[in-house]
């Protein structure tokens, strides 16, 4: 399997001649893997990891593309009919020959006063996890992680945390969009501390960087 980061929260998985993309929002370098993706996979609603009228536009000319995402997105698309598919936490598909695990319910905590949103995230050929906007403990391993980096709802503690709990074989940083170059060197110090307490590879991908799974 190739991973390739598209710009902050969205990626791309390839397997032989098959490739879904998970998260590509308003913040991503999305259009040409939009336009050759066997699938797509949403993990929320927020702008930053669903751009509903490039999607829109996308399956528009493309009959044969369908969307897997959260309860609040497939309503937002529900014009569309079957080929937008809710799944949920517990759920297993196959989608584009890839077999996917869904982990996850709500959204990290935005505000005190507000109930969170559907977040789902998907494990992908027990390999990929790509947990969006939560911090969600998958309940069997994950070899990779896609770990957020950076957001308004998350702290260095909360990386720390999730991290030890999940004990990932190796992971890389999403969701650094929102960050400069200060932030990104800080982020990176945070996310090496990380790695070398666990004794893995922990990593930061720049857009359009792509890593060979089964090399590493």
């Amino acid at each position: 399997m190739r991973l390739t980061k598209l710009g902050h929260a969205c990626v791309q998985l390839t397997e032989d001649d098959r490739t879904i993309l998970i998260d590509p929002g308003s913040f991503s370098e999305a259009g040409d893997a939009l336009a050759a993706a066997d699938a797509v996979l949403i993990t929320h609603e927020h702008f930053d990891h669903f751009d509903p009228d490039a999607l829109r536009a996308a399956m528009a000319e493309r009959p044969e593309l369908e969307a897997w995402t959260s309860r609040a997105v497939a309503e937002n698309l529900a014009d569309l009919g079957g080929r937008v598919h809710q799944v949920g936490h517990g759920d297993a598909v196959t989608i584009a020959g890839f077999d996917v695990h869904v982990y996850g319910e709500d959204h990290e905590l935005m505000h005190p006063d507000l109930p969170p949103i559907p977040n789902v995230g998907f494990l992908v050929d027990g390999e990929v996890f790509h947990p969006g906007d939560a911090l969600t403990v998958p309940s069997e391993p994950v070899p990779t992680l896609c770990l957020p980096g950076n957001a308004p709802w998350m702290r260095a503690l909360d990386l720390y945390e999730y991290t030890r709990e999940v004990r990932p074989g190796r992971a890389f940083a999403i969701h650094d969009g929102l960050l400069n170059d200060i932030g990104l060197q800080v982020m990176e110090r945070v996310l090496t501390s990380a790695g070398d307490e666990l004794g893995k590879e922990f990593a930061r991908l720049t857009p359009g960087t792509s890593v060979d799974l089964a090399a590493k």
